[in-house]
């Protein structure tokens, strides 16, 4: 396990470029494998994720290979093979080979995902779509078994109960080489779903309406890739960056961003009081002065993202006055960071799955620990606010998720190491 060191206090500065979205890349490099050929992937983050992904390809003979930010792919002596549930458990977005699977071979044995721990995350949206399409799904000894009909999978139309990101994606992988049409209603419409089906038209699929709610898909025989894919920029690890420089920033330029993704994060922090200037794929933020409390409720895409409900909690410690209230419509038990942020000396509670939160003049640095993802981005922020030594246990979890995040730091002045944890 992985520690983070903060000595925190210190006002930060400068440029820093935002890496490759993570919800993409973990559903393109288990989308690859439906090519008959060479894949490349570029703009990838150089997170933990993408490790545990390349270590699952490598169960199926798929040879990768990363080097700076290009990770390429080679399918084509893929074998079929059951993944196996210790490595699946590693992280969520390993069920996307279910529908990669599913597309290939017409048959996935998968182990039931991991990944963090936020409440309740069900994948029954996932089957019902897989079902649909005409395969067999059972849960046999922790795993997920699905097959195809002898006849192949056939194109239906699936209407989700609630637009789930990742059920949308699975779907469309298993559909572009099912017979016929597929029509996905009520569909997610984040861009790393319309990253996906740009992926997945360039190979040959016939994938329309990603982007919103209505995504039909024609099935095709088979994917061939023939151009290198450049993955969007991550727009949770910018509003990250982007709470980071409005809570402690003195002036910082946040390069390789897509502001049109960000629009709703960004009306509610400059509803704050945050500055931001903006150019055609960057934002300088300003150092911030007199912040004052909003109202944060997240929602699906355009709406505000639950992924940065943490990661802007410190910007609301910030404020000067009032009342800061985050519901979380997506996780609402998305609030173990609350009781960290409390060891920190935070005013922060949470009254039935509601966050509130009032001003905190000073947070002082302490021992706490990262449970999942953005509660480690939200830890990470408040110990660069902190007055002294701020250690975050469980670190690893900041680094399945933010892309050279101890060197990106550093360029704008922080005082921060990451390095393993000393054995209890």
């Amino acid at each position: 396990m992985k520690q983070m060191i903060i000595h925190g206090g210190k006002p930060l500065q400068g440029d820093v470029w935002i890496g490759g979205a993570k919800n993409s890349t973990v559903a393109l490099i288990p989308a690859s494998i439906l090519s008959r050929t060479p894949v490349t992937l570029e703009g990838v983050p150089k997170i933990a994720d993408v490790d545990n992904l390349m270590d699952l390809l490598s169960e199926m003979d798929v040879v990768s290979d990363f080097h700076n930010t290009t990770l390429r792919i080679n399918p084509e002596h893929i074998k079929m093979s059951p993944l196996p549930s210790g490595k699946i458990k590693s992280l969520r977005a390993s069920y996307y080979f279910m529908g990669a699977l599913l597309g290939r071979f017409g048959k996935a044995v998968v182990g039931f995902p991991g990944g963090d721990d936020i409440g309740p995350r069900p994948i029954d949206q996932h089957i019902k779509g897989f079902e649909a399409l005409g395969a067999c799904v059972k849960n046999e000894n922790d795993q997920i078994k699905i097959t195809s009909p002898a006849e192949g999978l056939h194109g239906a139309t699936i209407h989700l109960a609630m637009p789930s990101v990742g059920a949308t994606m699975n779907i469309i992988m298993a559909s572009v080489t099912a017979k016929g049409q597929t029509i996905i209603d009520n569909a997610a419409k984040e861009p790393e779903i319309i990253d996906l089906a740009t992926f997945l038209n360039n190979m040959g699929a016939i994938i329309r309406g990603a982007g919103t709610d209505s995504i039909r898909i024609e099935g095709v025989k088979q994917l061939q890739a023939k151009t290198p894919h450049t993955i969007i920029p991550d727009r949770i690890e910018a509003g990250t960056y982007i709470s980071l420089a409005g809570c402690i920033g003195n002036g910082i330029c946040i390069h390789n961003i897509i502001e049109e993704h960000l629009d709703s994060y960004l009306a509610k922090v400059e509803e704050m009081g945050v500055v931001i200037d903006a150019t055609e794929d960057s934002l300088y933020v300003y150092p911030a002065g007199d912040l004052k409390m909003t109202q944060i409720r997240t929602s699906s895409y355009p709406g505000f993202a639950t992924d940065l409900q943490q990661p802007v909690t410190p910007l609301l410690l910030s404020a000067k006055s009032g009342e800061g209230v985050i519901i979380d419509q997506i996780y609402p038990k998305r609030i173990g960071h609350i009781e960290q942020l409390r060891k920190m000396g935070a005013d922060i509670k949470v009254e039935d799955n509601i966050i509130l939160i009032h001003p905190t003049a000073k947070l002082h640095g302490t021992k706490v620990s990262a449970g999942e993802i953005r509660a480690g981005a939200c830890l990470m922020i408040a110990g660069l606010m902190a007055d002294g030594e701020t250690v975050i246990d469980n670190a690893d979890n900041i680094l399945r998720g933010y892309d050279r995040v101890q060197e990106k730091l550093r360029l704008l002045g922080a005082d921060v190491k990451i390095q393993d944890a000393p054995n209890e």
